[in-house]
């Protein structure tokens, strides 16, 4: 594949795949096109016609809530029909191949696939796969990527504190398993965060994260010294009870958010979470619903950057 497999010849977003490797200017475009949209979900008419008689398919091979109700609000916000395949119920659970669901897909005249896969690189096969001008959005592959939750993070952040390069920035829990902590590391890094911490136990931490330009704490008091920003992740239930930690318990007594934790990041300091939220477990409920946590903003934020994205990809990377 292209270097750059995103991006068309001109440098514009042609599918959006990753953060990885995406240039500083495109996601500030994204930021400054979500700025035009937050304020649609207060009108009474919450419509933009932009992607009128454009056809957008969800294709969610895992279960998600949040991220695809967001992407269906989105894209109906913008005008586009919206078809949500049941994948239990669809010829992929008949032994069909992912591409020829596509291809099927495709000749019903489709302009957009809003892609969720449990197997990383899948959104990547399959934005090679289609016609030029059918664009590809990846909605988390794996353990791999999911770079609209990385920008409405990213969003969030601006929002709330305004200069990426001056902000202390720290990530705590499941590194490991975690596609939006590689999501927003790669778009902290690129918009220029001064330092990013991932903090964690040794098992739930990649070996080789710090090639990332990250610093590493176990320690989670000393890697909140300090912070402007506290992103939790979500602890994995299908984990919690596996070799990698001894319980839920103890992984909340050490790594749990709590208020003596918190004080030691900046008075000002916002708490994120991407969700589903194990509260108890990675948070501690008087925190997620304190005056510090921004978590549901994340979600009204990441309508509105979700529109971003895809009607970025509907008028070609360019808005006229």
């Amino acid at each position: 594949m292209p270097a750059h497999p995103q991006l068309d010849s001109q440098g514009n977003l042609k599918h959006l795949l990753t953060t990885e490797g995406l240039p500083r200017r495109l996601i500030e475009q994204v930021l400054e096109t979500a700025d035009q949209f937050v304020s649609i979900g207060e009108r009474e008419v919450k419509k933009v016609p932009l992607l009128r008689g454009k056809s957008v398919f969800n294709l969610f091979f895992e279960n998600s809530t949040r991220t695809r109700t967001t992407f269906e609000i989105a894209a109906k916000r913008l005008s586009a029909d919206v078809i949500n395949l049941n994948i239990g119920a669809s010829s992929t659970s008949k032994g069909e191949s992912l591409l020829d669901t596509i291809d099927n897909l495709a000749a019903m005249d489709a302009d957009m696939f809003v892609v969720r896969h449990h197997s990383s690189g899948a959104p990547y096969l399959i934005a090679q796969h289609v016609k030029p001008g059918v664009a590809v959005v990846n909605a988390g592959d794996g353990r791999h990527a999911h770079p609209t939750q990385g920008l409405l993070d990213m969003y969030t952040i601006r929002h709330y504190k305004k200069d990426f390069t001056r902000l202390t920035v720290a990530i705590v829990g499941d590194v490991l398993h975690s596609r939006v902590a590689r999501s927003q590391i790669h778009a902290l890094t690129t918009l220029g965060v001064p330092e990013v911490r991932v903090i964690g136990p040794r098992t739930l931490l990649p070996a080789d994260v710090e090639r990332l330009g990250v610093k590493v704490f176990h320690d989670m008091k000393r890697g909140l010294e300090g912070a402007d920003v506290v992103v939790m992740l979500r602890l994995q239930n299908e984990r919690m009870n596996g070799p990698l930690l001894p319980s839920a318990q103890e992984f909340f007594k050490t790594y749990g958010l709590t208020a003596d934790k918190l004080a030691r990041a900046k008075p000002d300091a916002i708490v994120m979470h991407p969700g589903p939220m194990n509260r108890g477990v990675e948070i501690d409920s008087p925190i997620a619903d304190g005056t510090q946590s921004v978590i549901l903003p994340q979600v009204t934020f990441g309508i509105a950057v979700r529109m971003a994205v895809m009607s970025l990809l509907g008028a070609g990377g360019r808005h006229e």
